[in-house]
């Protein structure tokens, strides 16, 4: 029996064994030596010596984190996730004035800023939410009309889950500096894959985690710019600077910091090779399958993304992805962090002018470190299999969508 094909890189990525190495370590009856020294047994608040070595574990993790976004160590604060991650960042700017002020967005934001914004407006804030273009990107001109004088946050993700397209995250956020506000990016899918200097580029807050990266699930981080007030969320301790109280999960912090130093070390290499495998499956693909058509912009995006439609059968995407479960592939349609809504449109693709009916149809397709040009190669094959047992659906007539790039032969 042929090994199963893992597409779903987007969604989570498989524990790297280094990282996983680093943590076992840690964990071996509760007292093993760590591969930089110490022990996760005590706790890191504790002033005996295994607190101090536990403190000295989750100060290196710190480290390596921070050293993937050239910032310093204190600017990162631990979450358990990335969705904690934006809650922080949103609602500790809100929290920490007097007036609720506005606030921008996008309109193809991951839920964990969408649905934080839509309580912040019943919290009396106002919200922005900029349109994207047929690729899903944001233009900075229409982020610099939407300031106002009360606009106090601008948050725009760093790279888009559903579609893969890269934002202008440097030009949006010198235009939010220049207005004096702040600028929040979500780069929980970009963090690792493309490069992120925030010694560059003025960005106040940004939030990224593990499992994305080849690291551990259940832990995150929000890195926040020295000087940026935030009020806590979490209360408790004062552990992270007193935003995020809880005692440490010492290895996944551990963790974090192996994968963020792994993915800084390898990113480049790493990010060819997976622009390859990518387009080489899209050649091959767009050869077998004529109806089939890119979604968002064609290279900027996530190296290893990819974001596919078929043409007048859009509407059997959930059926698309029983078919390729059982042919022992797993890949995804649009995001899994709404696979309870799969069947309703993405409002990603909504957004970026597809129908109703078309904005259901995306198959994800998205590639990582331990995936091979064979693994490629097989999917190409199982793919048109799966795509003919699918029935017509029709679009909305006369539709055409910008987002829509048909395969070049």
């Amino acid at each position: 029996m042929a090994t199963r094909i893992y597409f779903d890189n987007s969604a989570t990525t498989p524990l790297d064994p280094r990282v996983a190495e680093s943590m076992r370590l840690l964990e071996d009856e509760g007292f093993g030596e760590a591969s930089f020294g110490g022990s996760s047994f005590g706790k890191p608040s504790s002033l005996h010596s295994e607190g101090r070595q536990a403190r000295a574990l989750v100060d290196e993790g710190r480290g390596r984190v921070a050293a993937l976004l050239a910032a310093a160590p204190a600017e990162i604060i631990f979450t358990a996730s990335g969705t904690e991650a934006d809650n922080l960042a949103l609602l500790g700017v809100f929290r920490s004035g007097k007036e609720p002020g506005h606030m921008i967005t996008s309109c193809i934001e991951h839920p964990a800023i969408m649905e934080t914004c839509r309580f912040l407006e019943e919290c009396g804030v106002e919200v922005t939410y900029l349109p994207v273009d047929g690729d899903g990107i944001v233009d900075p001109e229409d982020l610099a009309r939407a300031l106002r004088p009360n606009t106090r946050l601008v948050s725009v993700m760093a790279a888009n889950n559903v579609v893969g397209t890269l934002q202008p995250i440097a030009e949006l956020a010198r235009i939010t500096k220049e207005h004096g506000a702040l600028f929040l990016t979500d780069a929980v899918q970009a963090t690792g894959k493309v490069p992120l200097d925030v010694s560059r580029v003025p960005l106040y807050l940004l939030s990224m985690s593990a499992h994305k990266l080849h690291g551990p699930k259940g832990i995150g981080a929000l890195y926040v710019r020295s000087g940026v007030r935030l009020q806590p969320v979490i209360f408790g301790g004062g552990q992270e600077r007193g935003l995020r109280s809880a005692t440490e999960n010492v290895a996944g912090i551990v963790g974090f910091g192996m994968a963020a130093q792994i993915a800084k070390a390898e990113m480049a290499e790493e990010a060819a090779r997976l622009v390859g495998l990518r387009e080489h499956l899209l050649a091959n693909l767009c050869e077998a399958l004529p109806q089939a058509y890119l979604i968002g912009h064609p290279f900027k995006r996530l190296p290893g993304h990819l974001c596919l439609g078929f043409s007048g059968q859009e509407g059997e995407a959930i059926k698309l992805l029983l078919s390729l479960d059982e042919s022992g592939v797993a890949a995804s349609s649009g995001s899994a962090c709404s696979a309870h809504h799969a069947g309703e449109p993405s409002h990603v693709l909504v957004a970026m002018g597809f129908d109703p009916i078309r904005a259901r149809g995306g198959l994800r397709v998205t590639l990582g470190r331990f995936n091979t040009q064979n693994e490629v190669d097989r999917f190409v094959q199982i793919l048109p299999g799966a795509i003919e047992s699918l029935r017509a659906v029709a679009s909305y007539a006369g539709f055409t969508s910008k987002g829509d790039q048909r395969c070049q032969k």
